[in-house]
């Protein structure tokens, strides 16, 4: 027998299995802050991205595109922080939502969730706390220890309440690992360094103690062994008794000399330590004693990361092989392993009883038979209290302390016993039962309520039952505790709390006698009774009947409790309720019409019968309820009429419910009936539904009834809605008929939707004594003229006023218009118009009168208005024309008024006189016209005059455009007479710009020459001088140099540089010199006439610093290195060192360069200028000096100028300057040019660069120094950027041997990643393919797939490429690859292992192609294999195309069970070529889906009869009876055919084939006919053939049938006749009371009734009151 663990070892998931790369299971890229998640970082390809393993639903990792530092998932949720530099996020990934962010000032070297919404952050030199919660940043906690300088930090660690802070780091040390903590105290604010290697925070309450002690854990492996510690943090507790520290070897085997601890865990619910070592070692150690539980070694990799798992009290970890790991307490066997593999019966007892386990029962029993026998009573109730499992609390154990009896003075050793249990917790059944029986014996009630209280009892039916003599009240409290549900039931209804039985039964799953129960509560009170029924039915699955519980309501007439009753229990309104519904009604309706007319009118019900309920509204007098619910027209018409008694609201709505047809008909009903009462609502109803009921419809019926006052109102309620043109015109018709004048008005002034013309008429023929409704439409629509002439010729003048000076004064205008044309009197026409105050438009006036040649007419009430100060542009234009026709002195007026408009005014005289037209457009600025008019009558004096004092720039631009034949004209006025009178300049200033805008130099120059050069007031104008040279300079240069020697006030530099820009050096220079620039004039000088001899010459004659620098310059810049220094050293100008230096090393004027250095750093000491000077001595091979002025005080770059020496080979040089700086992986690349190439790998060890090394190293193979080369690529290879180049470089050069086993060695490193075993596994397949698949089968999982797959393919390794594709999941791709290498790639077992994975469907066909083609006899193994997947129809089409059917028909028959048409014709075509008929009939009967009357056909032609049979019954099947008949008869199958007819039922096929059986001859067949097709044949028919072929003898049988079965139907017609007539003969009675069917549900038992509630309502006319069955007295 196997020895027993006390551990339970369980391996959760393989991570490789879930497709984590194994190059990042490991420290840097996997997280695990609890048992919850796993985050693992990884780079797929080029993409990073971070997978999280959600350990409850392993199955479905949930992957990410996510590029960070380090990520770490919440503890408890779908909460992970990401962390990218300095910069930290928290991302909630449920919520899709960033939650917080914070960038930090130092580097974060470790980070990890120490709460659920607190991270732990430590950095170089400090450790912070960031909450997960509102905007708060990281607190800083306390600044980490010297002691953990140089520390990975690989833990960190708090308390529960985060007083005590852990930090946990690891170093190498004198070849061994060194742990160092430091623990901070948050309340006392020191730390204190500690050596230790795993620590870990616990809670344990000590025996005695009634508060939890927080206990310090932590491991350490020292050069004297291991050690763990357990002590105390802090103060203990208020009553605690302090926690005896202890200090306890840890073992280590021989064989793990190096190990130490990495990880610890405590399990709070059994007291255990988890402690784990680095080879994998598990120990489990008693946090109350220290003792070893067990040890031994559950993983052969490291266990990396570890979190408490919480579901088993356990560890759980993940080690480098990716494997989820999980270690806890097997519960049945630890105390037993103590116990007997320990042999510590004292540990095995704690564990026992403090955590409450199995295996101790032996030695708990011991114990209290040893207490009990020493007397010991108080201490044996306690070991019996404690025992675990409760193996010692039996009523052996109760009947053992019965049995003592007391010591006097003392309490019983039984009462001892429970009031160790009291303390302890609760007491069972049996000894809540066994106490409480003396106590209440004693009448110590109040002691069992105060244990119940305190749930120190376990209830029981029996403890229930000795309680409820005493007390019911707390005896349902114990049938409560109990869970009794019938005793508690029965307390309820004793106690009168019906209310919560309900509740307790449904939560408890009990049903008892619920309608008995409602009796009895009813009895009590119809109220309370009322209350239970409505629990009864509340749920949706009632607990009772409902038509039971309204039975029992009626029992005691309680028509109002059953009413409430009802409406709670129906307000869900289901169908299967309708006749609940239909009696609820009925009940009220008789009883209570008010409340039936309420329950109706919130439409509560709509399942109850509608025509029965209709009647009994109408004859309770409830109209509209009636109306509500009849369907029938007659019905309504009768009901509705009775309007007075019906809301005129609700009618009007209730006509909504009808339909059209019905509507009108009820509102024809209603006018036949009483016209005057009815028509108001007729009208309402027309006016709400008109749009429904058509309104040509209601015009019609309002108008078969003559009512005018209907049609008024009906129409007057929608014609302001309407657009229908009819509407509106019998509207205006109705009005006029009921003499509604002024609504006449309204509409006429307000509708836009009548035919004008058609109402002007009917107003016209209607002669209204008012003609204002016509004047409304004909001046609304314009008939205005039409209007004056109707009322001219009418005499109604007075109308034509009132329409002028009330109606609309603006139409005064076209009445004149008229009146002319009528020829009225002028003096009528100017009394109106000076009777008109209103306003209308002069200018439509003076239109109307000029177009009649009438304008004088208006001059009288022109001046009038001119008189009376009125400012009306038109008034004036009036007066103006008139002035003009008259000569009335028009220039004067025109210059004068102000109040004219000049354009129309202006054009009016345009033809008439063009100088008044200049002098109306001058006055009003209309430019266009005025210089249209000056030109055509060539005005150009005016014009120029005009133009300059407007001063308009686009007016200007205008008149100045090249293609206006007048420009020339226009200049000369300008120039000669306009701009020298003008003193004002801002005009000369816009001319100007005007000549300067349209592009006219010459022209230009001449204006200013007459304006600048003739002494005229602007000579002096500076503005205007620069303006001349500028204009010259552009259009003239001859006459630049004059300007510039005449003029002396004009703006020289800006000038100068103009002309440069023109290309007038000369005249510049002349410029700059003359006003003593000297600086811009050499500047032209060298520029711009590039003659550097007359620089030369002026910068000795000016002898000015800035002058030689200019000239320095230009030398320097044409490259005239001497010279420009020359100048340069005069200027005494060092400002200009970097120019110098860089035109020195062009030219390699190293020595002169030198000198200007030595010049320039003494004037300044720029660092630049020492660092060139440093390069120049380098240059100048003085490296004595060089190395004096670099060991001295100096600011030169020296890295900088040593790059530079190494970069142009200066490379003794350069050792100098790096050795300096001591830039070693400089000095590595100088010293592999120099070949000394063992230092060079010494000087990258000490820079330790991936680029030095791998600088040294390609230096190294060019040398074939492979030793040192290899040494160097192991450093490079590990880094997956730098592994390309590495491989390339090598392959370039041949040296495939040497790179294979540098890659080779490079793979046990500890840092190997895959880009290693992917180059490697390229190599092979290129220059070693015999190791390619050994490689690939050790490390596909950490090879780049794809990449391999590229070059296996390139190097033609199919089988290696089948493999990979398989790995890598494209299967697709595999397929082909075997298919079309079959030679090198093909395996049967692997083909079928990987073809049902494919995702291309075609690939299944193609597969059989090749096989077909490859391994025809493996086919349908193939088949087999891809039948679940195969369109069988295509399968069967692709081998009837090849002509395969019969190789394939295994597998025709294990798929025929689909039913596929195509595989089951093509099997019934192999079974008929085969000629196997019995394999054809099963599959036929078997598969019904082909084409059986196509296979019926091919078959009836057969050679063989059971085929041609098979054809017939096919027939048969497709119900072709004659051809199935037909068949069976050709191949004498008489028996087949006489069942296809009998099956046929048709008598015509039956009656044809017994005729051909006696053309036959077939007598016998003739006879079995008679009885196959009995149903069929006509007796007659069969009595006529059987007399004229003498077959009597044949027939009789049948004939017997016959006559057995016709006298067998007339007995039956004769019983039932004899039945019907005694059904007759007894009457039926008849109902002696309407309703009574109602109350048959009444009991045996009487019931007094209550009286019936008042009705209402009237007694319709015609109908008797109804007698009820109720016996209700009035």
């Amino acid at each position: 027998m196997s020895q027993i663990l006390p551990i339970r070892f369980q391996e959760h998931l393989q991570l490789q299995a879930l497709g984590v790369s194994a190059a990042h299971i490991g420290f840097s890229y996997l997280t695990m802050e609890s048992d919850k998640f796993i985050c693992v970082r990884e780079k797929v390809g080029e993409q990073n991205q971070v997978v999280i393993i959600d350990l409850a639903d392993p199955t479905n990792p949930i992957r990410r595109p996510i590029t960070a530092d380090s990520a770490i998932m919440n503890p408890a949720s779908k909460v992970i922080a990401l962390k990218a530099s300095r910069t930290l996020q928290i991302f909630n990934m449920e919520m899709k939502s960033k939650m917080k962010a914070h960038t930090m000032t130092d580097d974060v070297m470790f980070w990890k969730w120490i709460s659920v919404n607190t991270i732990g952050l430590v950095t170089d030199t400090a450790v912070y706390h960031w909450s997960m919660e509102g905007d708060s940043q990281p607190i800083k906690m306390f600044d980490r220890h010297a002691s953990l300088a140089g520390c990975q930090i690989i833990n960190y660690r708090t308390d529960e309440q985060q007083k005590w802070l852990l930090l946990i780091g690891i170093s190498a040390q004198q070849n061994r690992v060194v742990g160092a903590m430091q623990l901070f105290s948050v309340e006392r604010k020191v730390s204190q360094p500690i050596e230790g290697h795993a620590a870990a925070f616990g809670q344990f309450t000590l025996e005695g103690n009634p508060n939890p002690s927080t206990l310090f854990c932590f491991s350490v492996r020292g050069a004297a062994g291991g050690k763990l510690h357990i002590i105390e943090v802090g103060q203990p507790a208020a009553g605690n008794q302090p926690f005896t520290k202890k200090a306890v070897d840890v073992f280590f085997p021989p064989e793990a000399q190096t190990d130490f601890p990495v990880a610890m865990q405590i399990g709070a619910k059994y007291g255990i330590i988890y402690l784990i070592t680095k080879y994998g070692y598990i120990h489990l150690y008693d946090i109350e004693t220290g003792v070893c539980v067990y040890m031994n070694r559950i993983s052969a990799e490291t266990i990396f990361v570890t979190a408490a798992h919480e579901s088993t009290s356990g560890i759980i970890g993940v080690n480098k092989k990716g494997q989820v790991l999980s270690v806890c307490v097997e519960e049945e066997n630890i105390v037993s392993y103590a116990s007997n593999v320990l042999q510590n019966a004292e540990l095995a007892l704690r564990l026992a009883t403090r955590s409450n386990l199995p295996g101790a029962e032996e030695l708990l029993t011991r114990k209290f038979n040893t207490l009990f026998s020493q007397g010991s009573y108080t201490e044996a109730a306690k070991v019996a209290a404690s025992a675990p499992k409760g193996v010692l609390r039996t009523a052996d154990t109760i009947r053992r302390f019965q049995s003592v009896s007391a010591a006097p003075g003392q309490a019983s050793p039984l009462l001892q016993y429970f009031g160790v249990l009291l303390d302890q917790g609760q007491l069972n059944a049996l000894e809540a039962l066994e106490l409480c029986r003396p106590v209440l014996q004693q009448g110590r009630k109040q002691l069992l309520e105060k244990w119940l209280k305190a749930e120190k009892l376990e209830c029981s039916e029996e403890l229930g039952d000795l309680v409820k003599p005493v007390d019911p009240n707390l005896a349902l409290s114990v049938y409560l505790r109990a869970n009794v549900p019938n005793k508690v039931i029965q307390c309820f209804a004793e106690t009168g709390q019906f209310q919560k039985i309900v509740l307790y039964a449904k939560k408890m799953g009990y049903t008892p006698d619920w309608i008995s129960l409602l009796r009895s509560v009813m009895r009590a009170g119809p109220d309370q009774g009322l209350q239970f029924a409505q629990m009864l039915v509340q749920d949706e699955e009632p607990l009772a009947n409902i038509n039971q519980v309204v039975d029992v309501f009626m029992e005691g007439n309680l028509v109002q409790q059953c009413t409430s009753f009802l409406l709670d229990a129906l307000k869900g309104n289901k169908p299967e309720e309708g006749h609940l519904q239909t009696r609820l009604l009925e009940m009220n309706l008789i009883h209570a019409p008010q409340v039936a007319d309420a329950i109706l009118g919130n439409q509560m019900f709509t399942h109850y019968d509608r025509t029965h309920i209709a009647q009994l509204c109408e004859k309770a007098g409830l109209l509209q309820r009636a109306l509500e619910h009849y369907t029938d027209l007659y019905d309504i018409k009768r009901t509705i009429v009775h309007t007075h008694l019906l809301n005129p609201e609700w009618l009007v709505n209730f006509f909504g419910s009808l339909s059209v047809e019905d509507s009108v008909e009820c509102l024809r009903a209603m006018l036949a009936a009483n016209l005057r009462q009815n028509l108001q609502l007729a009208v309402q109803v027309a006016s709400k539904y008109h749009e429904q009921l058509g309104t040509h419809t209601l015009l019609e019926l309002f108008e078969s009834f003559k009512s005018y006052e209907g049609l008024f109102y009906f129409l007057g309620s929608i014609v302001n809605f309407s657009q229908d043109l009819d509407v509106h015109y019998k509207y205006i018709q109705a009005a006029c008929k009921t003499g509604q004048i002024k609504e006449v008005e309204r509409i006429c002034r307000e509708s836009n939707c009548y035919d004008p013309e058609r109402v002007k008429n009917f107003l016209k023929e209607a002669k209204l004594t008012d003609q204002l409704p016509l004047i409304i439409v004909c001046d609304r629509f314009d008939f205005v003229h039409d209007l004056v002439l109707y009322l001219y010729r009418n005499n109604l003048q007075k109308y034509i006023e009132i329409y002028v000076q009330k109606v609309n004064p603006s139409r005064l205008p076209v009445v004149l218009g008229g009146l002319l044309d009528v020829d009225c009197s002028e003096d009528v026409m100017k009394n109106l118009l000076m009777a008109v105050k209103g306003a209308f438009s002069t200018d439509d006036l003076v239109a109307e009168v000029e177009k009649r040649n009438r304008l004088k007419l208006l001059l009288p009430w022109l001046e009038s208005r001119l008189a009376e100060g009125c400012e009306e542009p038109a008034t004036h234009n009036a007066v103006a024309k008139i002035y003009i026709d008259s000569n009335n002195n028009p220039e004067r007026f025109l210059r004068e008024n102000l109040c004219y408009d000049s354009a129309v005014v202006g054009k009016y005289c345009e033809k008439r006189d063009p100088h008044l037209a200049f002098v109306a457009y001058e006055r009003g600025q209309c430019d266009q016209e005025l210089i249209k008019v000056c030109n055509e009558n060539s005005l150009f004096k005016s014009e120029a005059r005009y133009l300059v004092r407007r001063k308009d720039p686009e007016l200007w631009a205008g008149v100045l455009e090249e293609d206006n034949p007048y420009r020339r004209q226009l200049i000369d006025q300008v120039v000669q007479t306009a701009l020298p009178e003008t003193q004002d300049p801002e005009e000369v200033s816009v001319s100007v710009k005007a000549f300067m805008t349209a592009d006219l130099p010459n022209e230009l120059i001449e204006l200013l020459e007459k304006i600048v050069l003739d002494n005229s007031v602007f000579s002096e104008h500076r503005n205007l001088q620069n303006l001349l040279i500028l204009t010259a300079i552009k259009a003239d240069h001859t006459r630049v140099m004059e300007y510039i020697n005449r003029l002396d006030n004009y703006d020289a530099p800006d000038i100068a540089n103009i002309a440069i820009s023109n290309q007038l050096y000369e005249e510049a220079f002349a410029i700059f010199k003359k006003f003593d620039v000297n600086t811009s004039a050499i500047q032209v000088l060298i520029e711009h006439i590039g003659n550097l001899d007359r620089a030369y010459e002026f910068a000795e004659q000016c002898g000015e610093a800035g002058v030689w620098s200019q000239l320095a310059r230009a030398q320097l810049q044409r490259e005239l290195v001497r010279d420009a220094i020359d100048s340069y050293i005069r200027a005494e100008e060092p400002s200009a060192y970097m120019e110098v230096v860089s035109a020195a090393s062009r030219h390699n004027n190293w020595e002169e360069l030198v000198k200007y250095l030595q010049m320039a750093r003494g004037k300044s000491r720029e660092s630049y200028i020492e660092t060139e000077l440093i390069f120049a001595l380098a240059k100048t091979s003085r490296l004595a000096e060089l190395e004096e002025l670099i060991n001295g005080p100096t600011n030169a770059h020296i890295q900088q100028v040593g790059d530079r020496c190494f970069e142009e080979g200066m490379y003794e040089a350069a050792k100098l300057l790096y050795d300096n700086v001591s830039n070693f992986a400089r000095l590595a690349s100088t010293l592999v040019r120099l070949g000394e190439f063992q230092a060079a790998v010494d000087s990258s060890r000490k820079a330790n660069s991936t680029r030095t090394w791998k600088e040294v190293c390609f230096a190294c193979v060019d040398g074939e120094e492979f030793r040192l080369a290899q040494i160097c690529g192991l450093h490079i290879v590990i880094h997956a950027d730098e592994l390309e180049e590495l491989i390339n470089y090598y392959q370039e050069r041949g040296f495939f041997e040497e790179l294979i086993v540098l890659l080779e060695a490079a793979l046990g490193l500890e840092r190997a990643h895959m880009g290693m075993f992917t180059e490697l596994a390229i190599l092979y397949s290129k220059y070693k393919p015999q190791k390619m698949r050994e490689h690939l089968e050790l490390f596909w999982s950490r090879v780049n797939i794809p990449k391999v797959l590229r070059a296996a393919e390139a190097a033609h390794l199919w089988a290696e490429l089948v493999f990979l594709y398989d790995k890598y999941e494209e299967f697709d791709n595999a397929i082909i690859t075997m298919t079309m290498h079959p030679t090198d790639a093909w395996k049967e077992s692997a083909f079928k292992e990987i073809i049902p994975k494919v995702a291309n469907v075609e690939l299944y066909y193609k597969s059989l192609q090749f096989y077909l083609e490859y391994k025809p006899l493996l086919l349908n193994d193939l088949l087999t294999v891809l039948a679940p997947r195969l369109d069988h129809t295509r399968a069967v089409s692709y081998f009837t195309k090849m002509n395969q059917l019969q190789l394939v028909k295994p597998y025709l028959r294990s798929v025929q069970n689909q039913n596929n048409q195509a595989v089951n014709e093509a099997l019934n075509t192999l079974l008929t070529q085969e000629e196997d008929y019995q394999g054809l009939r099963a599959s036929i009967d078997a598969y019904d889906n082909f084409d059986s009357v196509g296979l019926a056909q091919a078959l009836e032609k057969h050679e063989l009869l059971e085929f041609r049979r098979i054809a017939a019954y096919l027939y048969r099947s497709n119900a072709r009876w004659t051809q199935s008949v037909e068949l069976c008869k050709k191949d004498k199958l008489y028996k087949d055919a006489m069942q296809y007819a009998a099956e046929s039922e048709a008598s015509e096929l039956a009656e044809a084939l017994l005729q051909w059986f006696l053309e036959e001859g077939r007598r016998e067949c003739f006879a079995a006919c008679l009885f196959t097709c009995y149903p069929l044949l006509h007796p007659d028919l069969v009595l006529e053939l059987a007399w004229r072929h003498n077959l009597t003898d044949f027939t009789m049988p049948y004939f017997i049938q016959v006559m057995r079965e016709y006298l067998t139907k007339v007995d039956k017609l004769e019983e039932a006749e004899s039945n019907r007539n005694k059904e007759e003969e007894v009457q039926e009675p008849a109902p002696v009371v309407y309703g009574q069917q109602l109350m048959l549900t009444a009991g045996p038992t009487p019931i007094v009734p209550q009286p019936g509630y008042q009705g209402y309502g009237y007694a319709t006319p015609g109908y008797a009151p109804p007698t009820y069955g109720f016996n209700v007295q009035p």
